[in-house]
């Protein structure tokens, strides 16, 4: 029973790691932006299925499709950017149904493309195991949990460091403001989307080479990533991969003591709980205190 619980856990933390990088980029789009993008899954999606070409039609590593990924995704967020900076009435609520929209189309252009068949990676190097008795993880799962630490902390730095992320952060805490101190609010709505967009990119790819996809997976990757960056609250990096390392070992301790039937449940109840109690999220609170 230990092992088991051992070995729940440790896969929580591996799938919690690419939970983090999929809501990364809604937390930074939605920070910058204030609006919830409902494509972001869909355009995770689209990263997957990129990866899925490299490999399978080109006979690549699924990881050499990332710069595929982040060209056709770059080029369709900008397309969805320029389509909301278009909206001047109820921004919010429209961009909303604009978005939703788009993940319509995007899903349905996934299947008239690809089918409605599972694919997952067929990399020998990816599929084997890797055992740390008594736990054990595919080598895909360890890879995607590392690339996540790396661009959590680069997201970090360039948050903190870089003029454009300085600008990001003003724009999102304070959008007049902002303005008058000579900062282009849509040049830094652009580049937040963007920046979404290339998190999007590595999370679809990292995805593909340690779980299945399929063309429906991208509403269900929205849903997680709304409930990862309700759960983490507004403004916190950190909190974003806290939120979703909890999320991930709550689901995995489900499966394991109870069923696979109850881990999208649970998840739900989680989220309703955290948003109950706690408004702000388990670290926006902390964050807006210090």
């Amino acid at each position: 029973m230990i092992e088991l619980l051992l070995q729940a856990l440790f896969s929580g933390l591996l799938v919690g790691g690419v939970y983090a990088l999929v809501a990364l980029g809604l937390a930074i789009s939605f920070g910058a932006m204030r609006i919830i993008n409902l494509a972001h899954g869909e355009l995770v999606l689209l990263a997957a299925y990129c990866a899925y070409v490299v490999e399978a039609r080109a006979g690549l590593d699924p990881y050499l499709a990332i710069p595929l990924a982040l060209v056709v995704v770059t080029l369709v967020c900008t397309a969805v950017f320029l389509m909301i900076d278009r909206i001047r009435d109820h921004r919010e609520l429209n961009s909303l149904i604009l978005t939703f929209g788009v993940g319509i189309v995007l899903t349905n252009a996934i299947l008239l493309v690809f089918a409605s068949d599972v694919r997952t990676t067929s990399s020998p190097v990816l599929q084997d195991a890797t055992v740390l008795e008594p736990i054990y993880a595919m080598n895909g799962e360890l890879i995607a949990f590392a690339l996540s630490l790396v661009l959590m902390v680069a997201l970090w730095w360039w948050l903190r460091k870089s003029w454009y992320g300085r600008a990001v952060r003003a724009v999102s805490s304070n959008r007049a403001a902002a303005t008058l101190m000579g900062i282009s609010p849509v040049r830094t709505e652009l580049t937040a989307f963007l920046v979404a967009g290339a998190l999007a990119s590595f999370a679809g790819v990292a995805l593909f080479t340690m779980s299945v996809v399929q063309p429906a997976l991208g509403h269900a990757l929205t849903v997680k990533a709304f409930i990862v960056t309700v759960l983490a609250g507004v403004g916190s990096i950190p909190g974003v991969f806290l939120a979703a390392i909890l999320l991930g070992i709550t689901e995995a301790l489900t499966v394991t003591l109870a069923s696979s039937a109850l881990q999208e449940l649970v998840g739900m109840v989680l989220f309703l709980l955290v948003l109950f109690l706690l408004p702000n999220g388990l670290f926006g609170a902390r964050a807006r205190r210090g």
